[in-house]
């Protein structure tokens, strides 16, 4: 049984999960999913390192899946915990020293001009889970955004990067270069929109508990 830490992206709270983390536990898996303290405007990478750090308590052979901007968080608890695998999904990949304000431009990200918020974030969600998302959106305000990405290199942490094929706010295309200029790999695809957490639970659900396996 592996514990699952599953972190949220920017403006997420917890309830971005709830249709994965049902599917992990049925799995056998234990599933932890903090919320960040996205609405602290004190709050920054070391308050949401401790944040994490705290809900994962004495669980051990952690996988830290890091969504979006999740990705800026999920590496440092490698600094702090023993992980067994690091999960980058739908990710916005960072290096050492990057702000998250300079993420944008260091990528040469082209934005989504032209695209409603459902097109560009829940492309093939149900209706009525769309409909549920917006009163669990939270403001980010805290001060993560223009502070320095603190680890010096990559953690030594077997690293997975997987991209949903349909995701029209950072599309595959895009997600692939990054991956390949900051990490090296080459992303693992599924099917799905930018909150495929929301649109395929299952399929996301059997990727992520496949790797353990490997």
């Amino acid at each position: 049984m592996a514990t699952f830490v599953l972190i949220h992206g920017g403006g997420g709270s917890a309830w971005d999960w709830h249709l994965l983390a049902p599917e992990l536990a049925g799995r056998g898996h234990e599933v932890v999913v903090p919320e960040l303290p996205i609405g602290d405007d004190t709050a920054g990478f070391a308050e949401f390192r401790e944040t994490v750090v705290k809900a994962i308590g004495d669980r051990s052979d952690l996988v830290v899946v890091g969504q979006s901007y999740g990705a800026f968080t999920a590496p440092l608890i490698a600094d702090r915990l023993p992980v067994r695998l690091i999960v980058l999904l739908t990710p916005m990949v960072p290096k050492p020293g990057e702000r998250p304000s300079e993420w944008w431009d260091n990528t040469g990200y082209r934005g989504t001009e032209g695209l409603t918020e459902q097109e560009q974030f829940f492309d093939g969600v149900p209706a009525e889970v769309v409909a549920e998302a917006a009163a669990h959106v939270r403001q980010q305000v805290s001060a993560e955004w223009n502070e320095p990405w603190p680890l010096a290199a990559w953690p030594a942490v077997p690293t997975k990067v997987l991209i949903a094929r349909d995701d029209r706010f950072f599309p595959a295309e895009f997600q692939r270069r990054v991956a390949a200029d900051r990490l090296g790999v080459v992303p693992d695809e599924i099917d799905g929109c930018h909150a495929v957490t929301l649109s395929h639970p299952r399929q996301l659900a059997e990727q992520l508990t496949a790797y353990l396996r490997h």
